[in-house]
């Protein structure tokens, strides 16, 4: 009898409790949907929620019938540091088959677009983003002050960083093969990030940029409301975060260029 690979959902989590249940409920229903052709694994990785976070997945996981696996970090450590604790903890795990999700903790990434991804990957691609900026995606429920000031940072760091033929480099919403993931872990380290902050998801797209990965997009309606409380993301802090990251291009680059050498 053939194994079924794992479908892996990685999930930074701070203080989210009460995004929780429904968090739960979209994952219990995307086990069910996808239950003949993986084995879902959630590893959420609590970045020192002060809450009841991981109490309440591990009971609602109970619950539901899908494997959890809880990481925890004592104080908050940023979401950067969170990937790479749970990259690191896959390294060891994955199978050739396997396919690794990663997802926001507050119900803003839309998981019924998992079966497009899927079908994108089918294609031959190495990664999926989900994106608000590419024709059919929107922000909705969100100032238009924020959406501006979005869609401006985002411009602004894919021109700055080389970042062109993509519509977003900043969600968290991604659907990878292993062993795109496993080329990255060789190249930059099990861990694979390096920036603590939210400009830990940029650095992965120049990473996989400078990696040669296929990298391909679906749209996504990101609306706000669906969230339990506000975002965790400081602008002003973000918008540091991404300038810095014009430091580490060169190094990145040529950690990249030695392993096609």
């Amino acid at each position: 009898m053939s194994v079924r690979p794992n479908l892996f959902i990685l999930i930074p989590v701070l203080n989210e409790a009460g995004n929780i249940p429904r968090l739960s409920n979209s994952l219990s229903a995307l086990n069910q949907e996808f239950s003949k052709r993986f084995e879902l694994r959630v590893i959420l990785v609590d970045d020192g929620s002060t809450d009841q976070t991981s109490e309440l997945a591990k009971k609602a996981a109970a619950e539901s019938g899908f494997a959890l696996d809880v990481l925890r970090h004592e104080t908050n450590l940023g979401p950067g540091k969170s990937f790479s604790t749970g990259f690191s903890h896959l390294a060891p795990i994955l199978h050739e088959n396997d396919l690794v999700m990663t997802i926001e903790g507050d119900n803003t990434s839309r998981l019924e677009l998992v079966k497009q991804m899927l079908h994108r990957l089918e294609e031959g691609l190495d990664v999926i983003f989900a994106s608000p900026y590419m024709y059919g995606g929107q922000i909705v429920n969100t100032s238009t002050f924020r959406v501006f000031l979005s869609a401006i940072a985002n411009l602004f760091v894919k021109e700055s960083l080389g970042l062109h033929g993509l519509f977003t480099v900043s969600s968290f919403f991604r659907l990878y093969k292993s062993k795109t993931l496993k080329a990255l872990q060789q190249y930059y380290g099990n861990g694979v990030v390096e920036r603590a902050g939210f400009e830990c998801m940029v650095e992965m797209a120049m990473k996989m940029v400078f990696a040669q990965t296929s990298i391909s997009e679906v749209p996504m309606v990101l609306d706000t409301k669906a969230r339990v409380g506000k975002s965790r993301m400081n602008i002003m802090r973000t918008i540091r975060g991404y300038l810095t990251l014009w430091f580490y291009k060169k190094k990145w680059q040529k950690q990249s260029e030695a392993r096609h050498e």
